[in-house]
């Protein structure tokens, strides 16, 4: 079983599916999505479709993420671990980079062997314009990409996941740091935390593996924090 599968499969039965699984929100933008378990799993076959039909992404491909917390990282971190990839901090070594505008220079130096992907994170799903060569556009290509997807091949629980952890130990230090972080299946979770080293763990895998739906919140305004907290019904809280 993939990490994915470990993490979403539980949403996705009975009347659940349909429920807000992850709700996005940047202050900066007025932005506000929602998605159930249901599109943020079309959403993450998409881009696993894109990983593994355009950059031969495949077990034990290693892959950076440099992007923010966000719901389309959320895809695309599905997306590579359904294909089995392994997501790892660091660009240099990384055979495939997925990354924001800001940091398509970043990720070039970084050389990937599969190349590069960059994301506009529009919410109204524009591209890049003028990319260099060679750097896919995952706004406009993502959408040429079926919502169903299914691994080639039965993925070993041992295999890697998160920088060289296997999916046994990634799905197992989630569950614990939900534990710690009290949360538990029904939740819905507040959260304002950047996924970049352990806000992962926590800001993602932890709500995930818990059973518990997420609200993100980027660039948050504290003042709003509490009227979405309220309007959101949230009972938890990280950030």
């Amino acid at each position: 079983m993939t990490l994915t599968n470990a993490l979403l499969d539980p949403f996705r039965s009975g009347a659940g599916a349909a429920r807000p699984l992850i709700t996005f929100y940047d202050d900066a933008t007025g932005e506000r999505i929602e998605l159930s378990a249901v599109t943020t799993a079309n959403w993450a076959a998409k881009a696993a479709n894109l990983l593994r039909d355009e950059c031969d992404v495949e077990p034990g491909t290693r892959v950076a993420v440099l992007l923010p917390a966000h719901w389309q990282t959320a895809a695309v971190l599905l997306a590579a671990w359904w294909c089995g990839a392994d997501v790892v901090t660091d660009p240099d070594g990384a055979e495939l980079v997925l990354c924001d505008a800001e940091r398509i220079d970043l990720a070039l130096a970084a050389a990937p062997a599969n190349g590069v992907v960059a994301l506009s994170l529009d919410a109204f799903g524009k591209g890049l314009p003028g990319l260099p060569a060679g750097v896919v556009d995952f706004a406009t290509e993502v959408r040429l990409h079926g919502d169903d997807f299914v691994p080639w091949a039965p993925l070993p629980s041992d295999a890697p996941a998160l920088d060289g952890a296997s999916v046994d130990e990634v799905l197992a230090a989630a569950r614990s740091r939900g534990s710690e972080l009290g949360l538990s299946a029904g939740d819905r979770v507040l959260s304002t935390l950047d996924w970049s080293g352990r806000g992962l763990s926590d800001g993602l895998l932890a709500v995930l593996a818990a059973g518990a739906s997420l609200v993100q919140v980027a660039n948050a305004d504290p003042e709003r924090l509490e009227r979405k907290a309220e309007s959101e019904r949230t009972t938890a809280r990280l950030g």
